[in-house]
């Protein structure tokens, strides 16, 4: 039988890659790739507060990108579904409630931060965040629907703060921190659609076009900037960078390579 990865030879880990303390952190965490941890999420979280320090916030993503009608899980969801079915269906749906809903599809790490007694978590309905530590409420309190993961949402918080960046055995694909930079850009906007607490009705709200489809790519080319720290924690191979020279880089990669409409 394999050995587990433990609290102290994670904290090694993260401290070897350049985790820098006193720092706030995004922390998109996949536990599948990291593997077998000796007390699972709970064991590294304490990893990551003891490379921190008890200065910095630990923020996840705790996104419910099924109460947008037109997300790829909100389709799924209503794939088959003939109209009586799926107008039934949409209103049993509760409405999201930033106290209660679970994230959907951000893991068991995200999950596991996200109900901890301390936590905070912005009141997005799609695309929410969760953060423990010192400054969470700084972070969380403001997060209007019409700016998902623009300069008003704690993405745009966190930039503020100087903060950075870990993906933990997953790829730049999802490195949400990339969407700021599409802000700063010239988006496209459409209108959305949740429902939303106390409400319990399917609310319309303006947004902007959001397209994650080439954050591989970005993340590939800046890979090799000086600021940009790989290595493996547990058994995933694992990134962090200062999330403001990210967003920037992002931001000229897509001015240069994506057409703007």
């Amino acid at each position: 039988m394999l050995a587990a990865w433990t609290r102290a030879t994670l904290a090694e880990q993260l401290d070897r890659l350049g985790l820098a303390p006193s720092v706030d952190s995004l922390v998109h965490a996949s536990m599948r790739a990291v593997g077998w941890v000796d007390g699972g999420p709970a064991a590294l979280l304490g990893a990551l507060q003891d490379v921190l320090g008890p200065a910095a916030t630990v923020v996840v993503p705790a996104q419910t990108t099924q109460y947008s009608t037109s997300s790829t899980t909100h389709r799924a969801m209503t794939a088959g579904l003939d109209a009586a079915a799926r107008r039934a269906l949409l209103s049993a749906l509760p409405p999201f409630d930033p106290a209660r809903t679970p994230s959907a599809g951000m893991g068991i790490f995200a999950e596991y931060v996200r109900t901890r007694p301390a936590a905070r978590r912005s009141a997005h309905p799609t695309s929410s965040f969760a953060a423990l530590g010192p400054a969470a409420e700084e972070l969380t309190a403001v997060h209007p629907r019409e700016c998902h993961l623009g300069e008003s949402s704690p993405l745009g918080a966190l930039a503020r703060r100087g903060a950075q960046v870990l993906l933990l055995g997953v790829g730049f694909d999802k490195a949400t921190a990339f969407h700021l930079a599409e802000y700063r850009l010239t988006p496209r906007r459409r209108v959305y659609y949740s429902k939303v607490h106390p409400a319990n009705t399917w609310e319309p709200y303006p947004g902007i076009v959001l397209d994650a489809s080439d954050f591989a790519a970005i993340g590939a080319a800046m890979r090799d900037a000086d600021w940009v720290r790989s290595g493996q924690v547990g058994a995933g191979v694992s990134v962090t960078f200062p999330m403001a020279p990210a967003v920037e880089f992002a931001r000229t990669w897509m001015l240069r390579m994506r057409v703007l409409i």
